[in-house]
């Protein structure tokens, strides 16, 4: 009796997320067209206005994978979040002090062993192709 009602919910789920999906895409695609519109006027490109143009990148290719492959990698937020915290230490080194730029750097080391623990689990216990758990 409720595979009807979880048919009907899970179409409303994926009607959901598409659509904040295609909010987030041109969420993204008009930040983007804003910035380049920032280097233009200003003449000038800057390592930040880089940076912040690769997070627009790392999102368009997130977005692109989740509808590639139906899911999305962990790995891949995590990307955004390292690149996101090393812009922030670019744009504030000089008002930063030195706990707030530790504490910062140790974010980056957590990210980025949690996408090493990512990789080793996915390389040494791979998933399997009918989404099965193997238990």
């Amino acid at each position: 009796m409720s595979q009807p009602h979880n048919r009907y919910a899970l179409r409303i789920l994926h009607w959901v997320e598409n659509v904040g999906l295609i909010v987030i895409l041109l969420a993204t695609l008009v930040a983007s067209f804003q910035e380049l519109q920032v280097m233009v006027v200003a003449r000038k490109v800057t390592l930040t206005d880089l940076l912040l143009l690769f997070l627009y990148l790392e999102i368009f290719t997130m977005l692109g994978l989740y509808y590639k492959q139906g899911k999305l990698p962990v790995r891949y937020p995590i990307y955004i979040a390292i690149v996101a915290l090393a812009r922030y230490v670019i744009l504030g080194m000089k008002e930063m002090d030195e706990w707030r730029l530790l504490g910062v750097a140790a974010a980056i080391l957590m990210l980025t062993l949690a996408v090493l623990a990512l990789r080793y689990g996915h390389t040494r216990f791979p998933y399997r192709e009918d989404g099965a758990d193997g238990e």
